[in-house]
């Protein structure tokens, strides 16, 4: 089943639109181009399987009760410092996923998840990958 991608508002489609437009006007470089190029596949990889291996992804189960419904943990890289996350969802609707935050890892303490704020679910179903 492929998925399709949408991005938590305000925050991911904020998030998204600044690189994107970047990407677009070549100004994006090293590193941050190298984060753009990791979010595309993580998304490709999310749309066609999101329980890939190289996703590692698993339920945050503090995240979960914090927000009253499951939310899921997938890398963007791995064995990096501060290696980024991708914070997800299914919904709104079937067949949908939901990006509801990109961040680094946080730390392995027991209020790591604390301070992870996610978007919303989009208020319409339009298609952003």
């Amino acid at each position: 089943m492929q998925f399709e991608i949408l991005l938590g508002e305000p925050d991911v489609v904020k998030y998204w639109s600044i690189l994107d437009q970047l990407y677009d006007s070549g100004k994006l470089s090293g590193k941050d181009k190298t984060h753009f190029n990791k979010i595309v596949k993580s998304f490709r990889l999310l749309a066609s399987n999101p329980r890939s291996k190289s996703l590692s992804t698993h339920e945050i189960q503090a995240l979960t009760k914090r927000y009253g419904f499951k939310v899921f943990q997938s890398y963007l890289e791995n064995k990096a410092p501060a290696a980024g996350r991708i914070f997800w969802a299914y919904g709104p609707s079937k067949g949908q996923i939901t990006i509801l935050a990109i961040e680094p890892h946080p730390e392995m303490k027991s209020k790591s998840y604390a301070r992870i704020k996610l978007s919303k679910f989009p208020s319409t179903k339009r298609k952003n990958s």
